[in-house]
């Protein structure tokens, strides 16, 4: 009977869609299509890195767990359930095609799901090889080459007026190298190397500067008995709503309003980003306590930058009073800071899982070599100070049916409290919603979080979340939401306690397989502080800034050589009496020809100012990542050539340039270039061994 139905349902939804929709699609243009970028302020480049690793380490459909199939963030929680339920039922899948039999899962959102899946052969027997010659023979490797190079003079590079005059301590140019060599449920091996530009190639004890400025590594082990997993070196660990431990990639609100509200227990990841913060360094173990208990314990010691002060006051000493996270070591003053503070962290989580029920419990202690003690301020007076703090917190998640409940309450040593809980439902085969509320004291500490939220730190808020997603039929759908906040102490850009609102509306309109739109609504409110001029004094005074965006994006394929894009996007932003607005238009053209690739772009962008800058997400390297800021008024263009020259070589070379016409003048401090033009180029190889 099973295979009957599997292949009535294979006729039906009609197997070329999935055939041509799957291999065939650039990553770069799939990632778009299902996490629309709006804001350079989120860490899209976590996610890309992640989606990346599933597009080339598909999830096997007949062992991924459900937390695995949620941080997909493609499925929603009734297509998750209903997916598991097949299994049970029916047992394995026999084909990557059979998605098409599971209920619940319509060809758009299986065409979406090809990428990052597969169904891997279940009569394969176990691999009893030695670990050495599995990391040998492994075909999932490769080394990856990157060269990036601003053609036009910065002033950092150019010769000082003076011997006051800062200048980078080194060359033009900047360098990326990784290696990795990996297998999904087995083990990762990787290493990777960045020297930015401007920084200094150098090999000094003193300093422990060895080469490069910049090394990562990792090495993982995973289901080795009751080891279920190992990782050694650079990681991340993700547990709860990410109030404690939450050093990964997370998305929170924008156009798909629903199903990336909840956060995914994914528990320790090799760290493979160029970010030098936000990660563990040390090692890491997950062990099954017995069938539905696991402890996972972690260890690191981590460098920091900062600047040591001392002042008079003899119980502070030497202190620091921030952390900087640039991870850039250019000029003296960068130089100096690096690698002052030593940061170690001692962490445990336990993990209960029945059936549809998620809890458990973690805490993460934090000590720093130098306390941290910020300026004497207002705005500071509730933030961190001293040299060590415990944030330590409950959470779980709980389905049933087509609900599923989620939460997580977390304290730190200050005292301050966070929680977040939500729920996310199916209302009927078309309709999803999703409620999130939050609530974050204005003295919660906690460095490595990421719960959802308005800011990029889980501090200071409180605030609702309301979420609803309509399916009208396969071309036609809906999303939305609506965000109050509320922030109950000071921010750096509101001198006072002060409340704000965010909604955003988005209609996809699919009227064909190769041809897609949609038009994008999105209203922010928040209170920043307005300078008033009295004639004696520069006076602060809170007023409403409302900001207002409009997106209009065409995608169209001609043919699976040759496909298009056109974007027009607007903005308008207030405060007080001032007025200012912003707009953009971009074409893009893609083809395919043979082994090459052509990415091509042209955007105008016309900006009153700042506050109006335009984002829009452009193709790039494999492992890069580039939404450009465009403000003022100007033109930006760029090609992208990829040449795959066998199965084991690639190359990429892109060129991007930005010409201002309302300046003669880009950039500002060491980063200005005279001539209002700024050309960049960067090549890059990958060689699989």
């Amino acid at each position: 009977m099973r295979i009957l139905f599997f292949f009535v349902s294979f006729l039906v939804a009609g197997v070329p869609a999935l055939c041509q929709e799957d291999r065939h699609l650039d990553i770069e243009r799939i990632i778009e299509e299902v996490f629309p970028l709006q804001e350079q302020d989120a860490n899209y480049e976590e996610l890309y890195e992640a989606l990346l690793l599933h597009y080339s380490h598909p999830l096997d459909l007949n062992t991924a767990s459900r937390e695995e199939l949620r941080s997909l963030f493609i499925l929603t929680e009734a297509q998750v359930s209903s997916l598991l339920s097949y299994r049970v039922t029916y047992g394995k899948l026999l084909s990557i095609f059979e998605l098409q039999a599971v209920p619940g899962l319509d060809l758009p959102t299986i065409q979406r799901l090809l990428p990052f899946v597969t169904v891997r052969e279940t009569h394969l027997s176990t691999d009893n090889r030695s670990l050495i010659k599995k990391i040998l023979s492994e075909p999932n490797n490769y080394v990856l080459l990157r060269y990036e190079r601003t053609l036009e003079e910065k002033k950092g590079f150019a010769p000082p007026d003076n011997d006051s005059d800062n200048r980078y301590a080194g060359v033009r140019g900047k360098f990326f190298a990784r290696f990795r060599v990996s297998h999904p449920k087995d083990f990762s091996l990787g290493m990777t190397i960045e020297q930015d530009e401007g920084e200094p190639f150098t090999w000094d004890r003193e300093t422990r500067r060895y080469g490069a400025d910049f090394y990562s590594y990792h090495f993982q082990l995973q289901n080795r008995g009751r080891v279920k997993n190992l990782v050694l070196g650079d990681y991340q660990v993700q547990f709860g709503q990410s109030l404690v431990f939450g050093s990964g990639f997370n998305i929170g609100k924008g156009a798909e309003s629903v199903a990336t509200v909840r956060r995914t227990n994914l528990g320790a990841r090799p760290y493979t980003s160029v970010r030098e913060t936000g990660f563990f360094r040390g090692g890491a173990a997950t062990i099954e306590i017995n069938k539905h208990l696991d402890i996972t314990a972690m260890y690191s010691r981590l460098k920091q930058d900062g600047i040591p002060r001392s002042d008079d006051d003899p119980r502070r000493g030497e202190y620091v009073s921030s952390i900087q996270t640039s991870g850039l070591h250019r000029t003296q003053n960068e130089i100096n800071a690096r690698n002052t503070l030593t940061e170690e962290n001692i962490g445990l989580n336990l993990t209960f899982q029945k059936g549809s029920w998620t809890t458990g419990t973690h805490a993460l202690h934090t000590r720093y070599s130098l306390p941290i003690f910020r300026r004497p301020i207002l705005a500071n007076q509730f933030e961190f100070s001293g040299g060590h703090n415990l944030a330590y917190g409950l959470f779980t998640n709980y389905n049933f049916q087509n609900f599923t409940f989620f939460g997580e309450a977390a304290r730190s040593s200050s005292g301050g409290i966070g929680a977040v809980a939500g729920l996310i439902t199916a209302l009927g085969r078309k309709l999803e919603a999703a409620l999130v509320f939050r609530n974050y004291d204005r003295d919660f500490h906690s460095f490595y979080d990421d719960g959802f939220g308005e800011q990029s730190r889980n501090i200071n808020e409180q605030g609702n979340y309301w979420g609803l997603k309509y399916v009208v039929n396969r071309k036609i759908s809906f999303s939305c939401y609506f965000d109050s906040f509320a922030f109950g102490w000071l921010r750096s850009s509101a001198s006072t306690p002060s409340t704000g609102y965010e909604y955003l509306v988005r209609f996809n309109y699919n009227w064909h397989k190769t041809s897609r739109f949609f038009f994008q609504y999105r209203r922010q409110s928040k209170y920043e502080d307005l300078e008033v001029d009295d004639h004696e004094n520069h006076i602060k005074t809170p007023a409403e800034g409302i900001k207002d965006n409009f997106i209009f994006n065409l995608d169209h394929e001609i043919s699976q050589r040759v496909s298009f894009k056109s974007r027009i996007q607007w903005s308008a932003f207030s405060l007080g009496q001032s007025n200012s607005s912003g707009f953009a238009a971009a074409q893009d053209l893609n083809i395919r020809y043979n082994k090459w690739r052509f990415s091509g772009r042209i955007a105008l962008f016309d900006t009153d100012d700042f506050d109006n800058r335009q984002y829009i997400f452009e193709r790039d390297v494999l492992y890069a990542f580039s939404i450009p800021a465009l403000s003022g008024r100007g033109t930006r263009q760029y090609l992208l050539l990829q040449y795959r020259a066998n199965r084991k070589l690639d190359f990429w070379l892109k060129y991007a340039r930005t010409s201002a016409r309302d300046r003669d003048v880009v950039g500002s401090g060491l980063e200005e270039i005279q001539g209002g033009k700024r050309t960049v180029i960067r090549f890059q190889t990958r060689i699989k061994i």
